[in-house]
C-alpha cells in the first residue's frame, strides 16, 4: 500500500545578497527526502540531530518512503504540485531520490521557491534527480532539460564502483573554515559535468578505484552556487551514499555550514553570527 507520510518534528561570506532572518528565532529548517537505493529513514534522523548539534535550528520532515511495489525512481513527494510547500522556512535542504520524475510541470513546482528566494542545500542523490531528454550529454545552459542542473548548479550523470573517497580543499572560501579533510568509507563519487558557475569548495579522487581510467579522475564533490534572479545561495555536496558516511562528524559540519552559509549566517571570517549558534553554546 502507498503511503504518504508528512512528518513534523519540533523540534557568508562570499556572495552578492544575503537572506535576511531573525537575529533570535532559530533558523526554520525543511527536509525533503524520499526515494530508492537509500535508507531515509535512518538519514532523516542523522541530519536533524546533527544539525541540530551544531546550529539553532528547527526541522521539520516532508518525505515518501517507497514501498517494494514503487518505483525506486519516483517517490510520491507530498512538495509535488505545491509551489508554496516551503512558505514558513529559512531554508530547503533537498535529500531526494528523484531521477525518474520528468514531468516539468512538477519540477516547476519543486523549484518554485528557490526561484522566489528560499535558500537551498542540496545532497547527493539530489544532484540525480529530476532530469529528462538525453540527460547523460553534457546539456546546454538554455537547454529545457537543464532546469534542476541549473538550480544545482552542476550536471551529473552517473558515478563508478564504491571505493573510498580522498577529499580535498579547494578553495579558502570561509564556509570551509575550520574543517579538515578526509577520506570515506567505500563511497560513491559523482562525476560532474557542465557547471553553471559554481563556485567550487572540495574535490574527490578515489585511487583505489578498480577501474584504472576512473582512478584518474577527480570531480566536485561541494559547491556554492548562485541561482535565478533573486541569486539565490544553493550549497551543494555529492557526499554520503551511505549511513556510515552521513553520520561523519566532518561530514555534518561541512552540511551545518553550507546552511549556515545559505541563510546568511557566516561573517566575512567564516564565524557563525550569534544567532546561529546552537542553543547548548549560548550564555
Amino acid at each position: 500500500m502507498l503511503k504518504t507520510v508528512l512528518a513534523i518534528f519540533a523540534t557568508a561570506a562570499i556572495g552578492l545578497t544575503t537572506p535576511v532572518l531573525a537575529d533570535t528565532a532559530p533558523v526554520r529548517v525543511l527536509i525533503v527526502s524520499g526515494g530508492g537505493w537509500h535508507d531515509y529513514a535512518a538519514q532523516r534522523d542523522i541530519l536533524e540531530a546533527g544539525l541540530k548539534a551544531r546550529l539553532n535550528v528547527t526541522i521539520d520532515h516532508v518525505f515518501y518512503d517507497v514501498t517494494p511495489e514503487d518505483d525506486k525512481e519516483k517517490p510520491a513527494l507530498p512538495i509535488f504540485g505545491n509551489p508554496d510547500y516551503a512558505k514558513g522556512y529559512d531554508v530547503v535542504i533537498h535529500n531526494e531520490c528523484a531521477a525518474g520524475i520528468t514531468d516539468q510541470a512538477i519540477i516547476d513546482t519543486v523549484l518554485a521557491p528557490h526561484i522566489k528566494g528560499i535558500p537551498a542545500v542540496n545532497l547527493h542523490c539530489a544532484m540525480h534527480s529530476y532530469r529528462w531528454g538525453d540527460w547523460r550529454k553534457p546539456v546546454a545552459e538554455d537547454a529545457p532539460n537543464a532546469k534542476w542542473y541549473a538550480f544545482t548548479g552542476m550536471q551529473s550523470t552517473g558515478h563508478g564502483p564504491q571505493a573510498p573517497i580522498v577529499l580535498s580543499k579547494v578553495s579558502n572560501a570561509p564556509v570551509l573554515k575550520g574543517l579538515e579533510m578526509w577520506t570515506t568509507p567505500d563511497e560513491e563519487l559523482y562525476n560532474t559535468l557542465t557547471d553553471f558557475g559554481v563556485i567550487p569548495l572540495m574535490v574527490g579522487t578515489q585511487p583505489d578505484m578498480s577501474d584504472e581510467n576512473w582512478r584518474n579522475k577527480t570531480f566536485a564533490v561541494a559547491w556554492l552556487h548562485y541561482y535565478g534572479p533573486k541569486r539565490t545561495r544553493v550549497f551543494s555536496t555529492t557526499l554520503a551514499h551511505n549511513e556510515d558516511s552521513m553520520r561523519d562528524a566532518r561530514y555534518l559540519d561541512l552540511v551545518a555550514r553550507g546552511v549556515a552559509w545559505a541563510v546568511g549566517g557566516l561573517d566575512e571570517a567564516g564565524n557563525l553570527t550569534d544567532y546561529l549558534q546552537p542553543v547548548g553554546l549560548k550564555e
